[in-house]
């Protein structure tokens, strides 16, 4: 009655996968598959994807730095469209670029089932942010969505900002490291304000500087749902610390303010 099961980082490739994949098309039990820090590559995601045809019982599959790529993102997404048990899917630290973005959006708009996708520290640029927020407006079940490090700027976070104006399902959104300045600072604020669903956005290791801190403070002023705000290592100085601070004092709703190495040392707990 095996229900998880961890093999990450054993030098396991497209060979072990496919012998992995075949267990799986008769295990009624397992839930949880960690195949992380591999080389499963293309091919090997191509026979994992294959199995979440058939498989009923998977819920969690984490795919961080396992070497997949553009093609390897199509093949998993081809069968997310039709797979109905999966919720979480970490994909982060691998070689997607927009291309393997635009089909995860198109899984977005048909899949029912998944609530985490983790796309971090891969190469989807404003292009591909810009295809999954078009993939979010038509899905109804995704609350966390992990885009760190994936070099969007203010361009990429300004198409994930007019969807968060809509979008009534997401909870929790990464954006660290993403080299946002003030301007994406402010199209991330006007869509929190418009927001009514969003509790947690981490925007760590990005470059706000003091005016992007003022744009995010108008924004907490008018949300009714954020509550945990991330600007570590955002170089908001004194001055974007000062208008977080005043903002604070008349906010409603409760909020975790992290600001430690903005060049300011503050943790706010109201």
């Amino acid at each position: 009655t095996l229900s998880t099961l961890d093999l990450s980082s054993n030098q396991i490739g497209d060979v072990g996968a496919q012998h992995l994949a075949n267990a799986l098309r008769h295990s009624a039990t397992l839930t949880t598959l960690n195949l992380s820090h591999n080389q499963i590559g293309d091919v090997g995601a191509q026979h994992l994807a294959d199995e979440l045809r058939y498989n009923t019982t998977l819920t969690t599959l984490n795919l961080f730095n396992s070497a997949i790529g553009d093609v390897g993102a199509q093949h998993l997404a081809n069968e997310l469209r039709h797979n109905t048990t999966l919720t979480t899917l970490d994909l982060g630290f691998n070689q997607i670029e927009s291309v393997g973005a635009e089909h995860l959006a198109d899984a977005l708009r048909h899949n029912t089932t998944l609530t985490t996708l983790d796309v971090g520290w891969n190469g989807i640029r404003a292009a591909g942010v810009q295809l999954l927020a078009d993939g979010l407006r038509h899905n109804t079940t995704l609350i966390t969505l992990n885009l760190s490090s994936n070099q969007t700027g203010d361009v990429g976070v300004q198409h994930l900002a007019d969807e968060l104006r809509r979008n009534t399902t997401l909870i929790t959104l990464y954006f660290n490291q993403n080299e946002i300045g003030d301007v994406g600072a402010q199209r991330l604020a006007d869509g929190l304000q418009h927001n009514t669903t969003l509790t947690t956005l981490y925007l760590s290791s990005n470059q706000i500087g003091p005016v992007g801190a003022q744009h995010l403070a108008n924004g907490l002023r008018h949300s009714a749902t954020l509550t945990s705000l991330d600007l570590q290592w955002s170089q908001i100085g004194d001055t974007g610390a000062q208008v977080l601070a005043d903002e604070l004092r008349h906010n409603t709703v409760a909020v975790f303010l992290s600001l430690s190495i903005s060049f300011v040392y503050l943790h706010f707990f109201i």
